[in-house]
C-alpha cells in the first residue's frame, strides 16, 4: 500500500449515503486506510451496523435527511466535533429512477433534483467553507454512466447526474486555486441492495447491461470505493474537474458478447 493511498494524517472523510452499498464500501475502505470517517445517512440502523463493522474509533455517524435546509450545517458541526481536519467529502447519497420523461411528473422531477443535485450543492458548500480556510481538500461526486450515455427510462435521473457533472467542473475551476480538487465517478452496473434482485432477472435493464459489458461481470461496491480512494488521495493531486467512468467497459462496448 503506497503512502498516497493511506491517509496517514488521519484526515476526516465525510461520506453521505454511508449506510449501504457504494457509500458503505467507501466508508469502510477510507477508514481502513487511515482516514477518520463521518458516515452520514438517514438510516440509523445501517449507520450503527457500519460503525460496528469498522475498526473501533475510526467511524463516527450522523443521521440526517440531506434535503433538510440545515443539513449542510449539521454535517459541518459534526465534522468539527470529530476532531480531525475535514479534507474529503464523498457526495454519494442519491436516488434512482426508472421512468420515461412522459411518465415523470414535476413532483418526481423536483424530488430527484432535490436529492441528487441540491443536497450535493449544500453539502459541497459546507465542505468548501471549511476546506478553503484550512488548506484544501478533495470532493468526490457520485454520478452515473447514464449522465454520459442515453438510455431509455432514465430521464430525470440522467438529467440530475449530468447537472452534477457540470457542478463538478465548475467547482473544480473555481476552487482549484485554493487547493480543493473536485471530481466525479460515473459507475456502470454495480451490485447493491437496490440492484441485486434485478441483475439476474431476464428482460431487465440490468440483465441487458450485464450481457453488453466487455468485462462480463457486475461491478461491486468496492470497485467504486477503490476509485474514490484514488481520486481523494495525494497520488491524484494533479487531477481535478474530471468524470471517471467505472463501468467494466459498457460505455465503450455495448455489444452482446455472443456477437464477437
Amino acid at each position: 500500500m503506497t503512502d498516497g493511498y493511506h491517509f496517514s494524517d488521519g484526515r476526516l472523510a465525510v461520506v453521505t449515503g454511508a449506510a449501504s452499498g457504494i457509500g458503505r464500501a467507501t466508508a469502510l475502505l477510507l477508514a481502513a486506510r487511515g482516514a477518520h470517517v463521518l458516515g452520514v445517512d438517514q438510516n440509523p440502523a445501517g449507520l450503527e451496523s457500519l460503525a460496528e463493522e469498522a475498526e473501533p474509533g475510526t467511524v463516527s455517524t450522523l443521521t440526517v435527511d440531506l434535503t433538510q435546509e440545515n443539513a449542510g450545517q449539521r454535517v459541518k458541526a459534526a465534522a468539527e466535533a470529530a476532531g480531525a481536519p475535514w479534507r474529503i467529502l464523498v457526495n454519494n447519497a442519491g436516488v434512482g429512477q426508472a421512468r420515461s420523461v412522459l411518465q415523470t411528473d414535476s413532483g418526481e422531477l423536483a424530488r430527484i433534483m432535490d436529492i441528487n443535485l441540491a443536497a450535493v450543492f449544500a453539502m459541497s458548500r459546507a465542505a468548501l467553507e471549511v476546506m478553503r480556510e484550512s488548506g484544501g481538500g478533495a470532493i468526490l461526486n457520485m454520478s452515473s454512466i447514464f449522465a454520459l450515455i442515453g438510455t431509455p427510462n432514465a430521464g430525470a435521473y440522467a438529467a440530475s447526474k449530468a447537472a452534477l457533472n457540470g457542478l463538478t467542473r465548475q467547482m473544480a475551476a473555481e476552487f482549484g486555486p485554493v487547493g480543493i480538487r473536485v471530481n466525479s465517478i460515473a459507475p456502470g452496473l454495480i451490485e447493491t441492495p437496490m440492484t441485486q434482485a434485478r441483475i439476474h432477472e431476464p428482460g431487465t435493464v440490468q440483465q441487458r447491461m450485464l450481457s453488453e459489458t466487455p468485462l462480463q461481470r457486475v461491478g461491486l461496491p468496492r470497485d467504486i470505493a477503490q476509485a474514490v480512494a484514488f481520486l481523494c488521495c495525494d497520488d491524484a493531486s494533479f487531477i481535478t474537474g474530471q468524470v471517471l467512468t467505472v463501468d467494466g467497459g459498457w460505455g465503450v462496448g455495448r455489444y452482446p458478447i455472443a456477437d464477437v
